[in-house]
């Protein structure tokens, strides 16, 4: 009986199915300071303790997009090793904060699987839960992969499609508990836009840019654990590894700092797709487009819907073709909710 883990084809994968992913990982204040290194990331609630307790949190809390990246990682053997392209995400929820210190699991159920036309490939949506070290769910999200198939003649299985919230409602929103921002400090924070300064259908160029080299993204495929093949080995795709989707992610949310300084909190992912492939050489560009706004019941906190747009080039704030096509340059069309002081 082979003793290694060739992953799971399109063929391995049944609605219903629970895959609890391997291994427990202790996050500490290192992937913070890497997570700093590899991203222009700036948000103040992630970068001081002081300013995250004058928020009414215990210490500064993980990066919510690091804590996203230590989940996702986890699932790749089981889900995407042999994945030709993740396709979106869908549902996601941050629950509760993520600190050093806490470790996190990962254990995904299949909702969804659907052969493509080709016979080749097909599509598997999956669910997946992040928990601590309480057993408490830290994120919950809906992600859809393309996964070839072992065997071309491997029968069909039949076609589940689930049925997704297009957008989550603000009412499906968690708001750390204690987070409070009375007392937010704009001046510390980098900027003086607040939730009421921001109309719906505004766009945000973000100005910067960064080019991608691949040292960065090869050292981030290892910190987030993430060994899909066409992210890591280089004789899996000659023409190019593929940069991994979070590195983009991230690196847009970064970005994203010139203009969004205060929008700090991550809390829904109503949506995402990685529109077009990125390669090392390119320069990420990002913009944002303020898609909709809702108060909370929370002191001082709002919440805001975005998209945030990561590109390769060419002018900012356009998104598709006339046929409805993603346009060329695009990399990442993102729709998220987070929280921003009121």
């Amino acid at each position: 009986m082979a003793k290694t883990n060739p992953g799971r084809f399109f063929e391995d994968y049944s609605v219903g199915q629970v895959l609890p992913h391997a291994v427990p990982r202790t996050v500490t204040d290192g992937e913070r300071a890497l997570y700093h290194a590899l991203y222009p990331a700036r948000h103040a609630l992630y970068s001081s303790d002081e300013f995250a307790r004058s928020c009414g949190l215990q210490e500064s809390p993980l990066d919510d997009l690091a804590a996203f990246h230590v989940v996702f990682g986890k699932t790749v053997p089981d889900v995407s090793l042999n994945a030709v392209a993740n396709l979106g995400y869908a549902e996601g929820r941050w629950l509760k904060p993520v600190y050093p210190g806490d470790t996190l699991r990962s254990v995904s159920e299949v909702i969804g699987v659907k052969q493509n036309s080709n016979g080749k490939t097909g599509v598997v949506w999956v669910r997946t839960r992040g928990l601590n070290q309480l057993d408490e769910v830290v994120i919950d999200y809906v992600r859809w992969v393309m996964v070839r198939k072992s065997n071309p003649d491997a029968p069909a299985p039949e076609t589940v499609v689930p049925d997704l919230k297009k957008a989550l409602e603000p009412e499906d929103l968690v708001i750390p508990e204690g987070l409070d921002f009375s007392n937010y400090d704009f001046t510390l924070a980098g900027e003086p836009h607040r939730w009421g300064g921001y109309e719906i259908g505004e766009k945000i160029d973000h100005v910067d840019g960064v080019t991608v080299e691949e040292a960065e993204h090869m050292l981030a495929t290892r910190l987030w654990q993430n060994t899909a093949k066409v992210h890591f080995d280089l004789t899996f795709r000659p023409e190019g590894r593929l940069i991994y989707g979070g590195h983009v992610i991230s690196m847009a949310r970064a970005l994203s700092f010139n203009g969004l300084a205060n929008v700090q909190m991550i809390v829904g992912l109503n949506g995402g797709a990685h529109a077009n492939p990125c390669f090392a050489g390119d320069t990420i560009k990002a913009w944002s487009e303020v898609l909709d706004k809702a108060e909370t019941s929370v002191p001082g906190v709002g919440a805001i819907r975005l998209r945030l747009v990561a590109t390769k080039g060419g002018a900012p704030f356009e998104l598709r073709n006339e046929d409805g096509k993603y346009q060329p340059q695009v990399l990442l069309d993102l729709d998220y909710w987070a929280l921003i002081p009121m």
